[in-house]
């Protein structure tokens, strides 16, 4: 067996295990399991909606939610709130065993893996019938259609949320410091804002849950290369990158508190708005936080730093988006509920509340987009051409599984320096490629 078939086989039967233990305790949350066809329904009564991440956004999908009932008083949205790092084991385990929802939040990370297993219905066609034909951002949609496998539409896109280097403009003024715009910079005051004897830190790496994209970002971002292919073999573990990483991760304890070995990104976040911390690298999704915590006045967000050269560099984030699923018994009203939450008004109060660009191309023409300045700054870097996207692979089924369980706690081991980066990227670049051949194999 393969990396791949093993990996698969060993999730499979741990999902086995888990369902016949756990049978008696899960019930029907609205639809049937990957193979129920479903039905349209009627068009009313009751629809199940997970929300992918409850632990940010469930006002602002119940305040969504009610102004769907109100406008369509025959239809009642049951709102369930999964945590973000559970919803990929929550929906893996409601498509084999039943209980899926008939609309859901899925983004592009998770997209593959969820696709391949036949869950999702194809939207094409409901699309080209619906209001929002033409008024979906083409460059979301591409990206969700890729992450799907690039042919059928298995989702639609809400927003995107890039990343964001958010600095304390205050402990920068007060250090004489230059604003974090190159990765020399950057560099330079994660240095000289710390100081451990008084609980003061330049930066907050991310050690924890969802650490891989985070130094993925800082090592493309510093070693300019801007594809994530070469060929049929990933860059990952290119010596440029491999440089980039081991300066990255050099900042643990030196320049960052030692609770980031541990630190997700809701910890990473508090942690930031507690005040004594210089930088943090998120995305457009904390913006509000940061607003309530420390007001607008005393930080900025900056799109990524540029190397030495001026050239800037991102990994593409996923995004976000409702999906509808195969199973539902009734799809008429889970397909009104996608196009409501996707239109105008309601896709640009999401999006206002997470911070986050719209889909919506009318909704991203709103003010708010322009006050808000992280947002709008990502939105031209997006634009204007500054910025090389290198594109990460989320139509791999196993990219989930490779970039978190398999790799995270690895990642922690070179922060700790018990393995060196490497070792790590040269581990993390033989599953990709062995991965991508076997997704290509599969496709022929």
């Amino acid at each position: 067996m393969t990396m791949s078939s093993r990996r698969r086989a060993t999730a499979a039967l741990a999902l086995t295990t888990a369902l016949a233990l756990t049978a008696t305790a899960c019930g029907d949350d609205g639809s049937g399991a990957a193979g129920d066809k479903g039905g349209e329904g009627s068009g009313k009564g009751e629809i199940v909606f997970w929300d992918n991440n409850t632990a940010v956004r469930q006002d602002i999908w119940q305040e969504i939610i009610k102004d769907f009932e109100k406008a369509n008083p025959d239809i009642d949205v049951t709102y369930v709130g999964v945590p973000a790092e559970n919803v990929q084991s929550k929906y893996d385990t409601a498509i084999q065993g039943g209980g899926l929802p008939d609309v859901g939040g899925v983004g592009a990370a998770m997209l593959a893996g969820i696709a391949a297993q036949d869950a999702l219905e194809p939207l094409d066609k409901r699309l080209d019938k619906s209001p929002l034909k033409g008024q979906l951002n083409p460059a979301m949609v591409d990206s969700v259609r890729s992450a799907g496998g690039g042919v059928e539409l298995y989702t639609v896109p809400t927003s995107a949320s890039n990343g964001v280097l958010y600095y304390r403009t205050d402990l920068f003024e007060a250090a004489g410091l230059d604003a974090p715009t190159t990765w020399p910079k950057f560099y330079e005051a994660a240095k000289k804002l710390t100081d451990k004897g008084a609980n003061r830190f330049g930066y907050t790496i991310r050690g924890g849950e969802g650490s891989i994209a985070q130094a993925l970002d800082a090592m493309y971002g510093q070693s300019g290369i801007g594809d994530f292919w070469d060929g049929d073999k990933t860059t990952v573990n290119d010596p440029e990158n491999v440089a980039a990483l081991e300066k990255y991760v050099s900042l643990y304890k030196q320049a960052t508190p030692s609770a980031d070995l541990n630190n997700d990104f809701t910890k990473m976040v508090a942690q930031w708005d507690s005040g004594q911390i210089g930088m943090l690298s998120h995305n457009l999704g904390s913006y509000q936080d940061h607003v309530k915590a420390l007001g607008e006045d005393t930080f900025r967000g900056l799109p990524n730093p540029t190397t030495g050269a001026g050239v800037r560099v991102q990994v593409s984030n996923p995004v976000d988006g409702l999906g509808l699923f195969k199973s539902s018994k009734n799809k008429k009203a889970a397909w009104k509920f996608i196009e409501f939450a996707a239109s105008h008004e309601s896709n640009s109060k999401w999006n206002e509340s997470a911070g986050a660009i719209p889909a919506n191309t009318e909704a991203a023409q709103d003010p708010w987009v322009k006050k808000s300045e992280p947002t709008k700054l990502a939105a031209e870097a997006l634009n204007d051409g500054s910025l090389k996207i290198v594109q990460l692979p989320y139509y791999l089924p196993d990219w989930n599984t490779i970039s978190k369980a398999e790799n995270e706690p690895n990642l922690q081991k070179v922060m700790l320096g018990k393995m060196s980066a490497k070792d790590f990227l040269d581990s993390l670049a033989d599953q990709l490629n062995e991965a991508q051949a076997e997704w290509k194999k599969e496709r022929q």
